[in-house]
């Protein structure tokens, strides 16, 4: 249907290409069950949290009472969020995350090391995870991910697990 798109857009006389990116945005977890069909129609795609989180998890961080349901670094919510990257990269897509997990200090190191191309973060994260990631490289980031995803159980252990990056790297 993109692909389809794309070519009426050509056949108008429109540029497309470099000019023009076929890209959409889609919500974890849809993204993690349509990934591959719809790495192969878009040029680039963004995923989102935001649905997963604040409505799944029924989750209000300023809610004492709820707040215990905000579990964005989950095992399982990585490993979906990291298939969606690989299914992306391996029909060369590009992929971006925004929504909640995009600019956060804990998530950040987890999706650079999954492979994530791309963050919208706003700017006050952007200073702090410049910080954060200068001094992480590559092969840090990718075991820390296959780490969070494979041997943790709890949001907790993910969490702990960052941090003792974070603390190790100064």
């Amino acid at each position: 249907i993109f692909n389809e798109e794309k070519t009426k857009l050509v056949a108008a006389g429109v540029k497309v290409g470099e000019t023009i990116k076929l890209g959409m945005m889609i919500e974890i977890p849809n993204a993690a069950i349509f990934a591959d069909h719809f790495a192969k129609e878009v040029d680039f795609f963004s995923i989102g949290t935001n649905d997963l989180i604040q409505y799944t998890f029924a989750a209000d961080r300023g809610n004492e009472r709820v707040s215990y349901l905000y579990q964005p670094y989950h095992p399982s919510l990585l490993g979906l969020i990291n298939h969606v990257i690989k299914a992306a990269h391996r029909h060369e897509t590009s992929v971006a995350m925004c929504g909640e997990m995009a600019g956060d200090q804990t998530a950040v190191p987890l999706l650079m090391g999954m492979g994530l191309d791309e963050f919208s973060m706003s700017a006050t994260s952007v200073l702090k995870t410049r910080n954060l990631m200068k001094h992480l490289d590559a092969s840090t980031l990718s075991d820390l991910a296959e780490a969070a995803i494979n041997d943790c159980e709890t949001s907790d252990q993910v969490k702990a697990l960052v941090e003792k990056l974070k603390t190790s790297q100064g």
